[in-house]
């Protein structure tokens, strides 16, 4: 667990606004490390591979999105799931091509859910203060729907350890995962501390 790995990609939104180092703090800060990191421009076949390394996405997408609409009142554009996920992928991969990424490998003790805690939930607008979405981004499901676009919303962060793996290995090859020791983990994972006066 202290060695569990995620991956976040900083989206050109975030990269245009200029947030990349409050960002990455973010996660220093809260003594994650940082193993892996590169600036990249995606081409539509690896966002499209991204998001679909779990074969069931588009349905799952699809079914939350018509979800979203019917809790809110609002016919959904479309009653099918693949057609709605597949719209939502489409957008993604339009959104995620529009310029650089910032792709990065973060890890320590239960690295995936502190990295989703510290982002906020996918919709900036419902996102609480003091995450990531929540203090930098003013988006909201409505907004980019009536715009036919995806959601801007600065980052993707992994949404499970099983997931964490494939994006990882999607985004970086092993030797790119760097080891190395920092001074916090002493401070974090030393059980009786009784390394520090050594």
């Amino acid at each position: 667990m202290k060695k569990e790995r995620t991956l976040v990609l900083i989206k050109p939104d975030g990269i245009q606004r200029s947030l990349v180092g409050e960002i990455i703090q973010r996660f220093e800060r809260i003594g994650l490390k940082l193993v892996a990191i590169k600036m990249v421009v995606p081409t539509k076949e690896m966002v499209e591979k991204h998001y679909t390394l779990d074969p069931e996405w588009i349905e799952k997408v699809g079914k939350n999105t018509i979800a979203n609409y019917l809790e809110k009142n609002v016919n959904p554009p479309s009653n099918d799931p693949k057609v709605i996920g597949n719209t939502v992928l489409n957008n993604l991969k339009s959104y995620l091509t529009s310029g650089p990424v910032v792709a990065m490998v973060w890890e320590g003790a239960s690295a995936v859910s502190v990295v989703r805690k510290l982002v906020g939930k996918t919709e900036p607008l419902t996102s609480d203060v003091g995450s990531i979405r929540g203090d930098y981004v003013l988006d909201s499901y409505q907004v980019a729907d009536t715009d036919g676009r995806a959601i801007r919303n600065l980052i993707h962060a992994s949404g499970s350890v099983e997931e964490a793996n494939k994006e990882v290995a999607h985004w970086f090859s092993k030797k790119d995962l760097i080891k190395y020791t920092i001074i916090h983990e002493k401070i974090l994972y030393d059980v009786n501390l009784d390394g520090i006066l050594e």
